[in-house]
């Protein structure tokens, strides 16, 4: 356990880190799992620059890594464009 007051101050703010970024990755994830259940194409472009804005912040975040972002991004759009 922590002795110094700094490492007990750095213990709690890490931990409403965590609880803080994982709300967002769910959150993205639940979005992106909407997205590709989506049968209406018009209805899933609406929904694609919001779910983008998403991943590009956890990316810059440092909570999704950049490659990660852009495969997503990329997959998304695939997966949208063969909707008819």
């Amino acid at each position: 356990m922590a002795h110094h007051q700094s490492a007990k101050k750095r213990i709690r703010q890490d931990e409403k880190k965590r609880l803080h970024n994982r709300y967002y990755k769910k959150s993205t994830r639940t979005a992106i799992k909407k997205v590709r259940e989506m049968e209406d194409k018009d209805e899933a472009v609406k929904q694609l620059p919001g779910l983008f804005s998403m991943i590009d912040r956890l990316a810059k975040r440092n909570l999704f890594h950049p490659n990660k972002a852009a495969n997503l991004k990329s997959g998304l759009a695939k997966h949208i464009q063969r909707l008819g």
